[in-house]
């Protein structure tokens, strides 16, 4: 669970409160890694790509995996009006600009101060803001019903969202992060997640992963990890494989690498420093390592290049 959740941290995300009154469609191809949203009153649909279509109501949450667009409106029939671009630039299908023309107060937006529909956005702008396992472990869009979700921590956010106080930036922050890691504990719990997660209840597997994901600048052998945990390696090896769906010396190459992608992005540490602190001896092994991972060098993928990961 850790090593999944403990990936979001936001770093000045867009926080914002929509009030809405019908006929309203917002098509939303900001090209945000991931947005959490959460109607606080009224209702709206959820449009995605592939034809799917949710209705969301008051105290459901929505997590939406980016960069694919999508739609949120009153209702599926309504025709998208205004366009969130990235930067979360917002204007009409016309390209005129309304981000001042439809702002109601601090961090709040709309067509009607009433609204009947009353949104929470939270987006996460950054890729490195939220790890890549965790993206990749995620459907484009996932939906937690009131009664599921963790009601104290929305209504603390709804309430500081239009707050405009000293570091209000950071608190925002840190409770969208809460909102995020308690929806998604919610989610994984019902829903099918990624084998590695659940092999975290396996005592010996579980151990394993705990090792390589706490340690990774360990120089680690699968015999050094079988002697951890207590068993053989041949033992070790085909268990974590058997719940995990890799050995374990691919599953910690890839964690290395994922971290290292997330800390370039991150931080300002050097690829030497990111290196070492992921277990790489060297700048220039992380450099092939990374390029053969991801198809871009470290440097690269620090100034904005797109980290992938390529086949096979």
């Amino acid at each position: 669970m850790a090593g999944l959740l403990e990936g979001p941290r936001a770093r000045g995300a867009f926080l914002l409160r929509s009030l809405l009154s019908p006929p309203w469609s917002l098509r939303i191809q900001d090209e945000s890694p991931l947005t959490v949203a959460a109607v606080i009153r009224g209702h709206a649909w959820i449009l995605t790509e592939d034809g799917g279509r949710h209705r969301i109501g008051a105290g459901d949450v929505a997590v939406f995996r980016g960069p694919s667009p999508y739609t949120v409106a009153d209702d599926p029939a309504t025709e998208p009006q205004i366009l969130i671009n990235p930067g979360q630039v917002t204007t009409t299908v016309d390209g005129e600009v309304l981000c001042e023309t439809m702002s109601l107060g601090v961090r709040q937006w709309g067509n009607d101060p009433q609204g009947e529909t009353v949104l929470v956005t939270g987006s996460y702008e950054q890729a490195g803001a939220v790890s890549r396992r965790l993206l990749r472990a995620l459907p484009q869009t996932l939906l937690v019903p009131r009664g599921r979700s963790d009601e104290r921590v929305l209504s603390l956010l709804v309430e500081e969202t239009v707050k405009d106080q000293p570091a209000q930036s950071a608190v925002l922050d840190r409770l969208l992060d809460l909102l995020l890691i308690a929806t998604l504990r919610t989610w994984f719990a019902g829903n099918e997640a990624p084998p590695w997660y659940h092999a975290y209840g396996d005592p010996l597997v579980g151990k394993a992963l705990r090792l390589l994901q706490h340690n990774p600048a360990h120089s680690w052998t699968v015999a050094d990890l079988a002697r951890e945990v207590g068993v053989s390696r041949a033992a070790l090896a085909r268990r974590f494989t058997e719940l995990v769906g890799q050995p374990p010396m691919a599953f910690l190459t890839e964690w290395r690498l994922d971290l290292a992608a997330d800390l370039l992005q991150g931080s300002e540490d050097t690829v030497e420093t990111i290196a070492r602190r992921v277990g790489y001896g060297s700048a220039f092994a992380l450099s092939t390592a990374f390029k053969r991972q991801f198809g871009v060098s470290p440097r690269d993928h620090r100034l904005g290049a797109v980290a992938v990961p390529t086949a096979g």
